[in-house]
């Protein structure tokens, strides 16, 4: 049975120079959209994985249906949605709790509705 993430575990840090291409390494300087660079969208897939199984099968749905739509301000809320904790990610998830306090934002709403949807 292949490892559907295999693609994805050799990825360096944000800054360090990639194998899987050629030219300069990538910093937070370079703005370049998320959906148009592959390997910020890998490095966010990666980032995604979860200890819970029922979490890792929400986010591949996600992925599978907004990888390539989503806006740099997705990706922010996602990416501090990602900060939580497993099971309180879970909780958000399934709607058993709202977001309160930093994450009370629209576009964290925003994200969530879209991966409750997903």
């Amino acid at each position: 049975m292949s490892n559907p993430h295999a693609p994805y575990q050799s990825l360096p840090p944000e800054g360090e120079v990639s194998s899987l291409g050629s030219g300069p390494a990538r910093t937070d300087m370079d703005r370049s959209p998320h959906q148009s660079d592959p390997l910020r969208r890998a490095r966010l897939r990666w980032r995604a994985r979860r200890g819970l199984l029922e979490n890792d099968l929400i986010f591949e749905r996600f992925f599978s249906r907004y990888e390539h739509d989503l806006s740099d301000a997705d990706v922010g809320a996602l990416t501090r949605l990602l900060e939580l904790s497993d099971n309180d990610l879970m909780d958000l998830l399934l709607a058993r709790k709202e977001p309160e306090g930093d994450l009370a934002d629209p576009d964290v709403k925003r994200v969530l509705d879209m991966l409750r949807t997903a």
